[in-house]
């Protein structure tokens, strides 16, 4: 496994052999079964697999975890060797915005609703590093997972846009056994917190089941899952939403294909999740 935070050097090893396909999974690092399932489809979708690990300070605001996110390298290299992965890119800072970077790649209208109302400059962020880092791989596809729901829609809409060419792969989100999305924020959770955060899943898993059985009320879908998660006491909600899949707006009457999604802090660490709904 080739470990490098060399542009030029990933570009070499991309284009040594141009009939080869590559697989990349992004990644801000803390690494869990989440990541390493990204890195499994890769494998199996594609003959080489590349994996970035760069915290990306533009994609937090001010009073953020940007200094305290995890950043344990030695083990996470060491997870992706097992996986298999073939070249990992760990830049810092000043390489992927050196003195005088002054561009901006923006999806506008679909970043306003959901996490970006509550985290207003994120998906900014978020765009402009994995816009830079599809530039610098160039690869055959990127993987992605499901738990950041908006994040793909808003990534497939810049892919679009753009005419980059690659195809974006979204993979199922992972669970704990008892529900919990895997997260790299999990670790932030003291035993209590993590044991209440399993009422997010347990809203969404009521929620889409009175969808099935015929629910279609936006605000009664809202309220359930509001009441449900209000009655953990550890947990304190920033939002919780039934909108259109492909606007995020929030839905009156629940139609067409829909994104049950959620976002709550338990203490300081605030975890997203989501379930989707198609064809109701």
């Amino acid at each position: 496994m080739v470990v490098t935070d060399n542009i030029d050097q990933i570009r070499q090893k991309r284009w040594q052999d141009p009939t080869v396909s590559w697989g990349l999974v992004p990644t801000m690092g803390a690494l869990h079964d989440g990541h390493l399932a990204l890195v499994k489809k890769a494998r199996m979708e594609n003959e080489r697999v590349a994996a970035s690990i760069f915290v990306n300070p533009t994609q937090f605001a001010a009073g953020e975890d940007l200094s305290t996110y995890p950043r344990p390298l030695e083990r996470d290299l060491a997870m992706l060797d097992a996986a298999g992965v073939d070249l990992v890119f760990t830049p810092t800072a000043d390489i992927m915005y050196p003195a005088g970077f002054q561009s901006k790649v923006e999806v506008t209208r679909l970043s306003r609703f959901l996490e970006g109302a509550s985290r207003p400059a994120h998906f900014a962020g978020v765009t402009l590093i994995v816009c830079k880092l599809f530039n610098i791989f160039q690869p055959t596809r990127a993987y992605f997972g499901q738990k950041d729901a908006q994040q793909t829609v808003i990534l497939n809409r810049m892919v679009q846009d753009l005419n980059l060419n690659l195809e974006l792969v979204i993979c199922p989100t992972q669970r704990a056994s008892d529900g919990l999305a895997l997260s790299s924020r999990n670790q932030y959770l003291s035993p209590a917190e993590r044991a209440a955060a399993t009422v997010l899943n347990q809203a969404l898993q009521t929620a889409a089941k009175l969808i099935k059985e015929g629910e279609t009320r936006g605000d009664t879908i809202r309220r359930t899952m509001g009441e449900l998660i209000s009655g953990e006491p550890l947990a304190r909600i920033d939002y919780v939403s039934a909108a259109d899949l492909n606007t995020l707006e929030e839905l009156d009457t629940l139609k067409g294909d829909v994104l049950l999604s959620l976002a709550v802090f338990f203490g300081q660490t605030r975890l997203i999740d989501n379930v989707m709904m198609y064809d109701i």
